[in-house]
């Protein structure tokens, strides 16, 4: 019995969650109240605020169920890092793949990318885009550490520059696709991005440590 009623709870969380997404997607996070998304889900608002304490934290369940884009392509490999590039590689094209393939990964990154609404009642929903984007920047970085340590990129490769131009590059593709998704094949252009960018980490000579770009003739 107490199992049972373990998993109808968790079908009423994912059916909350469910229409979360559509409630969000539809209308922003900001507009919609939680009852409307109670009414959706065909559950009572106690009900929703069983499973969630508000709407920032609905808003949290709803992204884990994706991730962020840094938190999905920064994850260190659990060989311990033989291959950090083609690892990064690996997840960044997956990344691309799925959303251009999953209707639910789709909606889910134009709530997160397009949909929220810059207030300040949404304070905490920012803070959870925030963190995930601090959290995937410092893996990203620790990727490619380990890229140096295994001689896959320059040992004076400026860390502090090719992160954020590896994640806005990430970010804005992204963005560019869900605004008009008919342009193009986010997989095949996504695929030809993460090589070039990887190559751009290689060889250019603009992401090399000022320091050592001074000393160059």
């Amino acid at each position: 019995m107490a199992r049972r009623r373990k998993e109808e709870a968790q079908e009423t969380r994912e059916r909350i969650l469910d229409a979360a997404i559509s409630v969000f997607h539809k209308r922003g996070v900001s507009r919609p109240s939680l009852t409307e998304v109670a009414e959706l889900a065909g559950v009572t608002r106690g009900a929703v605020y069983g499973h969630f304490q508000n709407k920032a934290d609905l808003f949290s369940a709803l992204a884990d169920r994706v991730k962020l884009p840094d938190e999905s392509i920064c994850q260190m490999p659990h060989d311990g890092g033989c291959d950090p590039l083609g690892h990064l590689r690996e997840r960044w094209i997956f990344l691309y793949k799925e959303v251009a393939t999953n209707k639910e990964w789709q909606q889910i990154f134009e709530i997160i990318l397009m949909r929220c609404e810059m207030v300040a009642e949404l304070g905490d929903i920012q803070q959870r885009c925030s963190d995930g984007h601090c959290e995937g920047a410092t893996r990203l970085r620790k990727l490619l550490e380990a890229a140096i340590d295994k001689g896959q990129l320059p040992a004076n490769l400026d860390l502090d520059c090719a992160v954020p131009i590896i994640h806005g590059s990430l970010v804005g593709l992204l963005q560019d696709w869900l605004m008009n998704p008919a342009a193009y094949d986010l997989a095949e252009v996504g695929a030809r991005q993460a090589d070039a960018m990887l190559e751009m980490l290689r060889t250019s000579p603009f992401l090399i440590k000022k320091h050592h770009l001074a000393e160059m003739p």
